[in-house]
């Protein structure tokens, strides 16, 4: 009877372990995720009126997840508010409308404050047009304080995407446990739940805040502020048995319901249940300290970091200085008809001059596209072809330009993030973990390393990280194996500095581009956290990688165009969670046979045999490499 039940527990693993490989699986379930936190979010209220939260994760987003949230978000207007949910439907089809017109481009990462600036304009005048056809009659502190909320979420939720700080957490953490409030699922409050799981791990403001957001709910008239806050405090104290704190809510509560008087009890089931969930959690950060000369070394930084965001903003906002398209044909004129022989008694001439300026842009030029009846047209036909050839020439230094600026511009937002990062890790370092895993990379190639164009780095980056690039140099020689050499060398001092993975890759491509060097290198970069086995896949025209479990091969990433084409153009960044029994499989782009990866049976062969005999297949002269890397505990 065990062998069987262990049968069916291990064939069920296996089936799941191939259900959650089907990428399509894996976007139904992200997508219905985003779909629930549309629907969380719709329920977040404030004096019994709804806000506009789901509207602020949905400009945050952009694309599928977007829309996804928007429905969520729609289903839960009108779910948990019926009637009075018209107007939060009507907020979450304009703030769709919104990012799908501006979505993360340019324009809206330079200009901060415009998506919040769009929620607040939707928030006003959805709040104005429900005012005047009496669908909404919401007092005008509500109405201002839901513009202010909407715009405010907006920039939370997109610091939340952008970077993770110990107050953005604490920020986000507030406004999913007002949206939380209101969900109470088998007669439980998530709510609830969730503060009693931040008030015995997470900081005091995240505590405070979770308290607040509870009050401004009105679920309870116990304050719930000043609950969690003596649950912190309670904390402090050093208690032999851990499982007091993980009890602590509920006598917390119950205390405080005793010195107010108001004896509410149907939180208590949650809050202790929260706190028992807790012993799970990680601990929260904590806003670094600042003292010494480790604090001046932080503000110098910061000061650094602001001289070069200045520059940036100073380099964005130069105008750019139109052709005078004008002068072009004035001077086309003139040496059209200073060297004419028929010049002094000509009637046309001045007609020449006025030419209009859009026949420098026609492809075909006829001698009836001038306009003038000019006797030696065949003159003026000449010039113009080499007017369109300076415009040309013009407009091409113009983008050359452009070029140069952008690149410059992104190493100055680069070097300015790259220091405040640094200020801000100078006092991380009691908050470092230690490594839980170490990183074996085997590298099978098809010829020497001398001679193989494709080169693979592995080494140790600071703060726990690990780093494999698999760079490869496109053709075959000794130029393709100079060009790998010298991309991975770049990115390896780079990274070994500190600088984030994305900024080194970026400067890689706008070197690339500004050397007029496109497509020389293909770039795979893999980013290891050793402390939890994450990595960061980060792909720039490389071929696409394998994930080698024990029930198959899953596909990870898709080609794309190399780095160098434009100083805009950005890398595809995939990520999952690399456990000891797994491999991921790198690959230049030499390598052929992906079927054979697909078809792969890991009760077989390993993963090495598998690599051998997919380089024994490589027909050709093109360089193959595969990079096999691996994590087993320290």
């Amino acid at each position: 009877m065990m062998t069987t039940l262990s049968s069916y527990v291990r064939r069920g693993r296996h089936t799941l372990g191939r259900l959650w490989l089907d990428p399509r699986i894996r976007s139904a379930l992200r997508w219905g995720g985003w779909f629930l936190a549309g629907l969380a979010f719709s329920a977040a209220s404030l004096r019994h009126s709804s806000m506009p939260l789901a509207m602020s994760l949905v400009l945050a987003l952009t694309g599928w997840p977007a829309f996804w949230a928007t429905l969520g978000g729609v289903a839960g207007y009108l779910w948990f508010w019926q009637a009075y949910g018209l107007q939060g439907a009507a907020w979450m089809a304009l703030g769709l409308t919104v990012t799908l017109c501006l979505g993360q481009g340019k324009l809206v990462r330079q200009q901060v404050l415009l998506l919040p600036a769009a929620a607040s304009l939707i928030v006003a005048a959805t709040g104005l047009a429900f005012q005047f056809w009496e669908l909404d009659s919401v007092r005008l502190g509500v109405y201002l304080l839901r513009i202010l909320l909407g715009a405010g979420a907006v920039l939370v939720f997109r610091a939340a995407r952008e970077h993770r700080d110990p107050v953005t957490d604490w920020l986000l953490c507030g406004l999913g446990i007002l949206a939380l409030a209101q969900i109470e699922p088998l007669g439980l409050c998530l709510g609830f739940v969730s503060a009693g799981a931040v008030g015995t791990v997470g900081a005091f403001p995240a505590a405070a805040l979770a308290g607040l957001a509870l009050d401004l709910a009105l679920v309870t008239p116990v304050p719930m502020t000043a609950v969690l806050c003596l649950l912190y405090i309670l904390r402090l104290v050093p208690w032999a048995n851990p499982w007091v704190v993980r009890l602590a809510p509920g006598a917390v509560f119950v205390t405080v319901c005793a010195l107010t008087g108001i004896w509410d009890l149907w939180p208590l089931p949650a809050l202790i249940l929260g706190g028992v969930l807790g012993r799970f959690l990680p601990q929260q950060q904590k806003i670094a300290n600042r003292r010494g000369r480790t604090g001046v070394a932080q503000v110098r930084l910061e000061l650094a970091a602001g001289v070069l965001a200045e520059a940036e903003r100073q380099l964005l906002e130069v105008p750019e200085v139109p052709i005078d398209e004008g002068a072009i044909i004035s001077r086309c004129a003139e040496r059209a008809c200073g060297g004419c022989p028929c010049r002094k008694n000509c009637r046309d001439r001045d007609a020449v001059a006025a030419m209009d300026p859009k026949m420098l842009h026609r492809t075909v030029l006829t001698p009836g596209d001038l306009g003038v009846s000019c006797r030696k047209n065949g003159r003026v036909l000449y010039e113009l072809h080499r007017s369109q050839e300076q415009l040309r020439a013009i407009r091409g230094s113009r983008e050359r330009q452009t070029e140069c600026r952008t690149a410059v511009v992104q190493q100055y937002q680069f070097l300015s993030a790259y220091l405040q990062e640094l200020s801000d890790s100078l006092s991380r370092r009691e908050r470092d973990q230690g490594s839980v895993y170490q990183v074996r990379v085997s590298v099978f190639a098809n010829r020497p390393a001398a001679d193989n164009g494709d080169r693979c780095l592995r080494f140790a980056g600071p703060e726990g990280q690990y780093f494999v690039i698999l760079c490869d140099g496109m053709g075959t020689g000794l130029g393709a194996v100079d060009e790998a050499r010298t991309a991975g060398k770049m990115l390896q001092d780079l990274l070994r500095a500190g600088f984030p993975a994305e900024h080194a890759l970026q400067s890689l491509n706008s070197l690339c581009a500004l050397r007029g060097r496109a497509g020389a290198v293909t770039v795979d970069l893999a980013q290891i956290k050793l402390d939890t086995g994450r990595v960061t896949l980060y792909k720039w025209g490389a071929a696409p990688s394998y994930l080698l479990t024990e029930t198959g091969a899953e596909k990870l990433g898709a080609g794309s165009p190399p780095p160098g084409l434009s100083v805009e153009a950005s890398c595809r960044t995939t990520r999952l969670l690399l456990r000891p029994e797994q491999t991921l499989a790198l690959l230049s782009d030499g390598v052929a046979g992906a079927d054979l990866l697909r078809r792969w049976d890991p009760a077989e062969e390993t993963a090495g045999e598998l690599v051998t005999r997919l380089l024994e297949r490589q027909k050709g002269s093109d360089d193959a490499t595969v990079a096999l890397v691996t994590v087993h505990t320290a």
